[in-house]
């Protein structure tokens, strides 16, 4: 088993974004017919990650296509055959990047739907000097249902996903079973898959939904939760919640 190296889907979080911007569009269901999990909002964007977003994408951005990548393809992709492992949801990317550097030896596909956090993550990117990290744009589950092949990912990183904390939104929520599954199809043999969360309610949730997957096992001695991995960085966010006496709740799943 690879020991888990950090933290993606990191997917949009819910402590970085803006309530008070107004809605770019409502994109609860999409053209393709699954269900979002995000909604794109106006952020700020400041002069630095507009400059970073504009000359560094092209260097260090992958487009989305309709084309399955395999390990191999990827490997093209970083120009070495290192371990890969997918976050989806960078945010800002403070936590992705220091990830990505601590481990040189491992190459990570960070997934990030708004443009603030992606001109964030580019910056830091060259901040921190890293070639290991490539950037996406879009839609998580899109990126999983049409570039990547089953086998490929040594690693999930999904950190602090928007809880959708009302009942009647838990449907917008991203770890749902059917996705679990599709997660678990991609990772090799004793890959990982490693969620954290602050809401207790969807802390639950995700270990109901990850046990129930045939395809991976509880990592933890107890089968439920696991104490914070070193690999995984503090944000400014939960050192906050921690003085304020919020939980956070790791989960690590391995592939059978």
């Amino acid at each position: 088993m690879m020991t888990p190296s950090l933290i993606v889907v990191t997917h949009p979080k819910h402590m970085t974004t803006d309530t008070q911007n107004p809605k770019e569009s409502n994109l609860e269901q999409n053209p393709h017919g699954h269900i979002k999990s995000f909604v794109r909002r106006l952020g700020r964007f400041t002069d630095a990650q507009r400059s970073a977003y504009e000359t560094l994408l092209p260097q260090f951005g992958v487009v989305y296509e309709k084309q399955l990548k395999t390990a191999a393809d990827w490997a093209s992709v970083f120009g070495n055959e290192n371990p890969i492992v997918l976050e989806i949801g960078c945010g800002m990317g403070e936590t992705t990047a220091k990830i990505a550097a601590q481990n040189p030896h491992i190459n990570y596909i960070g997934v990030e739907v708004f443009t603030s956090g992606v001109g964030a993550l580019l910056k830091r990117i060259t901040e921190y000097g890293l070639t290991n990290l490539r950037v996406m744009q879009h839609d998580a589950v899109e990126i999983i249902r049409d570039m990547i092949a089953h086998g490929t990912l040594d690693g999930i990183h999904i950190y602090f996903p928007d809880p959708w904390h009302k009942a009647r939104h838990h449907k917008r929520r991203l770890i749902q079973s059917p996705f679990v599954y599709e997660l678990a199809l991609r990772l090799k043999p004793n890959a990982y898959i490693h969620c954290a969360t602050d809401w207790e309610n969807y802390a639950e949730q995700m270990l109901e939904v990850l046990s129930a997957e045939v395809l991976l096992h509880n990592a933890s001695p107890t089968q439920t939760y696991i104490p914070r991995p070193e690999t995984r960085p503090l944000t400014k966010y939960e050192n906050r919640g921690n003085r304020l006496g919020h939980g956070v709740w790791d989960l690590m799943f391995t592939r059978k």
